[in-house]
């Protein structure tokens, strides 16, 4: 017998299930379907025109993504859940704009502030499946986070954690955007919950707040004009059309965020392992782009950060550095590296001094 049917019957543990949920950190859980058919073909359009730039594993893994039985099988429900990262600090806002509008600071999005999200919401995700299967016995599931070929936001709007926005993140009443999902993929055959309206309406701030221009249509990312995929995807040189508009962002970026209406209602934190690390939301651009490799492996221990590496990140910071406010600090950090022993790092601090009017020295 399914859920769906009208003499299935809720178990009696699904209540405990989300309370144990709450009890974890999670903000929210919703149970959905995996029938993802209805999804596939934007998805198909999404790829044909491009937009997911080098991200290769996005069509390299279409069919798994569409059909979760492909990648886990016997999976008939996907457990999602939502655990909120904005910073603990009633002014988080206020002081995002502030760091932003400071071209001597670092910008670095505020969910890559402290530990890997990753391995945080998964090993939650493993002590709420391992408490069920206490409870009622042996069972299948794989938990996920943003860790696989999965289509997490759809799935999340259909097990009522939210909608879609124009942004394409999944937002909540109750909690904004600022949230991580989680997938728990099972065999289980849990009760379904419902969708909830949405209530973008005819607001566009995300859209025009993009320094990129990267939302090309209301539900639609050209991830190739992203500042998170230029700084965290992209392997390459950054394009010159987009190093202006980065400004100060050195690793992703959460303007769409931030302009978003529903933020202002975003739940705070409520995990120690999202606080800020290496004062992350306060350092400098020279003082990170001091850094050496070893620096950089030793302090990101722990990091979603950690996985672009010390070269895209000296590329990354080079470009900030070329549109901070021109000064003898700036002009010497440029310096210090204008014949790095990587090509696509010089590349970019000749860029930065050129900024500031200054010739690179051989």
């Amino acid at each position: 017998m399914q859920a769906g049917d009208p003499n299935f019957a809720a178990p009696p543990w699904i209540d405990r299930l989300r309370q144990w949920a709450t009890e974890l950190g999670f903000a929210a859980l919703g149970v959905s379907d995996v029938d993802l058919s209805e999804a596939g073909p934007g998805l198909d359009q999404w790829l044909a025109q491009g937009c997911h730039g080098e991200m290769e594993y996005m069509a390299r893994h279409r069919e798994a993504r569409t059909e979760p039985a492909r990648l886990v099988p016997g999976t008939v429900r996907a457990v999602m859940v939502a655990l909120d990262y904005a910073p603990d600090d009633p002014a988080w806002l206020d002081r995002a704009w502030s760091t932003l509008a400071d071209h001597e600071r670092a910008y670095v999005s505020r969910y890559a502030l402290g530990r890997d999200y990753h391995k945080v919401v998964r090993a939650r995700l493993a002590s709420l499946a391992r408490r069920l299967q206490d409870e009622i016995g042996a069972f299948g599931w794989r938990a996920f986070c943003d860790s696989a070929p999965v289509m997490e936001v759809e799935l999340a709007r259909r097990a009522g954690l939210g909608w879609r926005g124009k942004h394409t993140l999944l937002l909540a009443r109750d909690g904004g955007s600022m949230r991580f999902i989680g997938t728990l993929y099972t065999d289980l055959p849990l009760p379904l919950d419902a969708p909830v309206d949405e209530h973008c309406g005819r607001c566009t701030a995300c859209m025009t707040a993009c320094p990129t221009r990267a939302i090309v249509a209301p539900y639609r990312l050209d991830a190739r004009r992203c500042i998170a995929y230029l700084t965290i995807e992209l392997k390459g040189a950054i394009p010159l059309e987009f190093r202006e508009a980065i400004g100060n962002r050195i690793y992703g970026c959460d303007d769409c965020q931030l302009a978003c209406p529903w933020n202002k209602y975003a739940a705070l934190a409520s995990l120690p392992d999202f606080a800020a690390r290496q004062r992350l939301d306060e350092v400098t651009l020279v003082e990170l782009f001091a850094w050496s490799q070893a620096q950089f492996d030793s302090r990101f221990e722990g990091s979603a950060i950690r996985r672009i590496g010390h070269e895209r990140w000296l590329r990354n910071i080079a470009v900030a550095l070329g549109n901070a406010p021109s000064s003898d600090e700036v002009i010497a950090a440029l310096r210090s590296r204008e014949n790095d022993a990587s090509p696509m790092v010089a590349e970019h601090v000749a860029w930065a001094l050129a900024r500031h009017g200054q010739a690179i020295r051989h």
